[in-house]
């Protein structure tokens, strides 16, 4: 599996990412090129510790075992996951911004390494290592950018 902290895997996101434009259209889903760009800064934040959300009950329950499902192989994300309320953008958003603030985001990967991470746990899957942090990562950014044909 390819990796955030890894510079070559790092420039490959930003360079589909920077692939995007405002026309951008999903091959599936409800959001816009737009919406999608900030949502993608979402589950970063928290990965970073600088978004801070509460576990519920759902992911109590179901969180480890849907932990392994998704980082226990490289397989991409399925179409239309559900997602997490925190995690839903409405409205608006300034394309070349919100493009922007995820470049800045997935940068920080590469430069800032493994230590970056947060020791606070997801608040669905539960205690992650650096490693299920980045396959995480990973695999939602690719599954975004397949979303947008980047």
């Amino acid at each position: 599996m390819k990796s955030l902290f890894n510079l070559t895997d790092n420039n490959e996101i930003i360079a589909r990412i920077e692939r995007l434009s405002q026309s951008s259209k999903a091959e599936w889903g409800k959001m816009n090129v737009g919406q999608m760009l900030a949502h993608c800064q979402e589950p970063i934040k928290v990965a970073f510790g600088e978004a801070k959300t509460k576990r519920g009950l759902i992911g109590i329950l179901f969180g480890k075992m849907a932990k392994k499902q998704l980082t226990g192989d490289d397989a991409p994300f399925k179409k239309s996951l559900p997602t997490a309320p925190t995690f839903v953008i409405k409205g608006d958003r300034n394309f070349e911004e919100e493009k922007n603030k995820l470049v800045a985001y997935v940068k920080r990967f590469a430069e800032k390494g493994p230590e970056a991470i947060s020791k606070d746990p997801h608040p669905f899957f539960g205690h992650m290592t650096v490693h299920e942090w980045n396959k995480l990562m990973m695999k939602h950014l690719d599954h975004h950018l397949r979303q947008f044909g980047a």
